[in-house]
């Protein structure tokens, strides 16, 4: 499965607003992996140094294990995953697994801070997007909390 590193990286929330090189650059720098169905990404608990963009498939999102697994989210393109190991240096808060093949394109900790010394500017922009889109997770986490009204 051939994937378009640049244009999947494009079509994700964390690079809005970067430059057609600024993006460039990164999809140099991401890794392709393929994940067949039921394969973990990584688990609760993992050390975090990386973040994921799902190019192709689909993803679980699971806290917990056996009969205690909850469902945090089903995720497709563009989504990304593994952010908050990389902003708060704290181990996996869930564990992903592929609901289907997939392929996410990953970026590690050392990619962004060559991607920092690079470009300052396109890196300011895509730690603003990484905040949105947690910002988003929590304010929906917060929504299902307080239930109906």
């Amino acid at each position: 499965m051939t994937v378009d590193t640049r244009e999947a990286l494009r079509r994700s929330p964390l690079f809005e607003m970067l430059s057609d090189a600024e993006v460039g650059v990164l999809a140099g720098m991401a890794r392709a992996r393929k994940f067949a169905r039921g394969e973990i990404v990584f688990r609760e608990g993992d050390a975090g140094d990386s973040l994921f963009v799902l190019a192709s498939g689909e993803v679980d999102v699971v806290v917990g294990e056996g009969d205690g697994e909850r469902s945090l989210a089903v995720l497709g393109p563009p989504a990304s995953f593994g952010e908050m190991s990389l902003v708060d240096r704290e181990v996996r808060s869930a564990t992903v697994r592929a609901r289907k093949e997939c392929v996410a394109l990953q970026l590690g900790a050392d990619d962004l801070a060559a991607f920092r010394k690079r470009s300052r500017d396109g890196f300011t922009l895509f730690l603003v997007n990484v905040c949105r889109v947690l910002s988003g997770r929590l304010r929906e986490t917060n929504r299902r909390l307080a239930g109906p009204k």
